[in-house]
């Protein structure tokens, strides 16, 4: 245990425990436990995200200005969304904030339907304010167009067979005859793309976006192979108009397949909470600290395959400290592999409860379960 007459200095860096708490929600209520057991404590704040939902809010959370943009969801209405321009002139646009698995609009409509055509009119806004990097956080999308969607944002035309216009969703990629190409932002050869995603998944494929991901967006059974073939068949004219080839790119498959598009444009990828962790300065808070928390909704195995609380623990152990993961939930079958890496594995959860109440009081239990670890690390004052 560390010397009981020494301040602690404490990081806090979770992600959002989705449906309950984000990420800054989380931190401050894990803060105020560890507080509450040592009031002279150094808490320093770090939210998290691994390129899902509150991807923008973390990167913003050390300055940049949010914009408010009106786009095309992904069930073709016109919304408002979020995207940001970060202090060094970059921007970050997500995915869940406009064409988001969590929204009931665009969840509403036929998953073969969907689009993600406001993700290109996003960056064309932002384009036209003169952004010419960006971040584009892919997780948490309820589309499966194969990108079609944002190339066509940026000017991208797809035709049939008679020459007639086609929308760019996953019921119309397997007509496509040919795409214009000519019409594509000339602005784009100017820009450079990093795309925030821990899936290393092709387009197409037993192992592709349609086959792997497209089941929890609404494909069915029986729609599996029609879709996967119409985004090969959009593939293949696309590959074919640009000379280029990134089907097969780790990535290519990732949220539906904007990762495919993302490859064309000449994308970089890196794991989203990678990127945060950059953007936020963990490797600085880190530095001189003695204990990390971090946690996030429900850990299990996945938790080590680049989520926030596993890339949290590894920049804590390459800076000496010992990292404690906090989760609304750990899957007992889980805690042998988690348990390689964190000093502990814990939920809040006092007892049995249900979800409801734990939802409901997901701040005052982490602030409880916060005082008794810190007690037991540093002891009570």
């Amino acid at each position: 245990m560390t010397n009981p007459s020494s301040a602690p200095v404490v990081v806090i860096a979770p992600d959002s425990f989705k449906g309950s708490l984000e990420a800054d929600q989380v931190a401050e209520a894990i803060a105020r436990g560890v507080r509450r057991a040592r009031p002279e404590a150094e808490v320093r704040l770090c939210p998290m995200a691994d390129g899902g939902e509150g991807t923008l809010d973390a990167m913003l959370s050390r300055g940049g200005e949010q914009r408010e943009l009106i786009v095309r969801g992904a069930a073709g209405r016109v919304r408002n969304a979020r995207a940001g321009i970060l202090p060094d002139g970059s921007a970050i646009v997500e995915t869940a904030e406009i064409a988001g698995i969590t929204d009931p609009v665009g969840m509403a409509v036929p998953v073969d339907t969907r689009d993600t055509l406001g993700m290109g009119e996003a960056i064309r806004m932002l384009l036209d304010a003169g952004v010419r990097r960006f971040y584009v956080a892919l997780g948490g999308s309820s589309t499966n167009d194969g990108g079609a969607g944002l190339l066509a944002g940026l000017g991208l035309q797809l035709f049939d067979a008679a020459g007639d216009a086609l929308e760019p969703t996953p019921a119309a990629l397997g007509r496509v005859a040919r795409v214009d190409v000519s019409q594509l932002d000339a602005r784009l050869a100017e820009a450079s793309f990093t795309a925030m995603s821990d899936v290393d998944n092709p387009l197409t494929g037993e192992h592709g976006a349609t086959a792997v991901f497209g089941p929890q967006k609404g494909v069915r059974a029986d729609q599996v192979d029609t879709i996967d073939a119409a985004l090969a068949h959009f593939a293949d004219v696309l590959e074919a108009a640009l000379g280029r080839r990134a089907r097969d790119l780790p990535g290519a498959g990732a949220a539906g397949g904007l990762g495919f598009a993302l490859h064309m444009l000449g994308a970089a990828f890196e794991p989203g909470a990678e990127v945060v962790a950059r953007q936020i300065g963990l490797d600085a808070a880190l530095a001189g600290a003695d204990w990390l928390i971090t946690g996030e909704g429900r850990s299990d195995v996945q938790t080590l395959h680049g989520k926030a609380p596993f890339v949290a623990c590894r920049h804590a152990a390459a800076a000496g400290v010992p990292a404690t993961l906090l989760s609304g939930a750990v899957d007992p079958a889980a805690l042998p592999r988690l348990s390689e890496y964190f000093s502990g594995c814990f939920s809040p959860a006092p007892g049995p409860i249900t979800l409801e109440v734990a939802i409901r009081d997901a701040a005052r239990l982490l602030e409880n379960e916060a005082e008794q670890l810190t007690c037991v690390r540093y002891g009570h004052r």
